[in-house]
């Protein structure tokens, strides 16, 4: 095995080391929110990126993004969650082919309640794969990252 051999396989090692962290993370938080909200992690997503904004609303594209989903999936997952009363979808002013969509009152207070269970089983995870030497340097390298942007 060559010098550029051992490189790929050291990006491949540390790609399965950060997808089983991932992994990990995911499914504790999907256990928690379901328990708590019956929500998954994506729709908690959503209500977290629209808490984040000024006016409390995004356009669909932008929501796409946030949650990492093709546009129809994102237009299923906003029917989800609008049927649950917990967003609606307005037409724009400015361009009536644009959809913001925004929280509801409803939804604000079901984020704001599940939020902390949320961040508390996050630290409880992380806390867990540090536990792990195989975990514990990426999960080092997230403490890192947020000591800095919070520092």
């Amino acid at each position: 095995m060559g010098i550029a051999d051992d490189a790929v396989e050291v990006r491949a090692q540390g790609w399965r080391t950060l997808a089983a962290l991932h992994g990990l993370i995911e499914a504790a938080l999907e256990r928690a929110l379901s328990a708590e909200a019956k929500l998954s992690v994506v729709e908690y997503t959503v209500l977290d990126a629209l808490s984040r904004q000024d006016g409390w609303h995004m356009r669909m594209q932008q929501l796409a993004r946030a949650t990492a989903l093709s546009p129809s999936a994102t237009t299923r997952l906003v029917n989800r969650l609008e049927d649950r009363g917990l967003l609606t979808r307005i037409l724009c002013a400015d361009d009536r082919r644009g959809i913001y969509t925004e929280l509801t009152a409803q939804g604000r207070g079901l984020y704001e309640k599940v939020r902390p269970v949320h961040d508390a089983a996050l630290r409880a995870v992380l806390a867990e794969a540090e536990e792990q030497p195989e975990l514990a340097p990426v999960v080092a390298a997230l403490g890192a990252g947020a000591r800095t942007t919070a520092g």
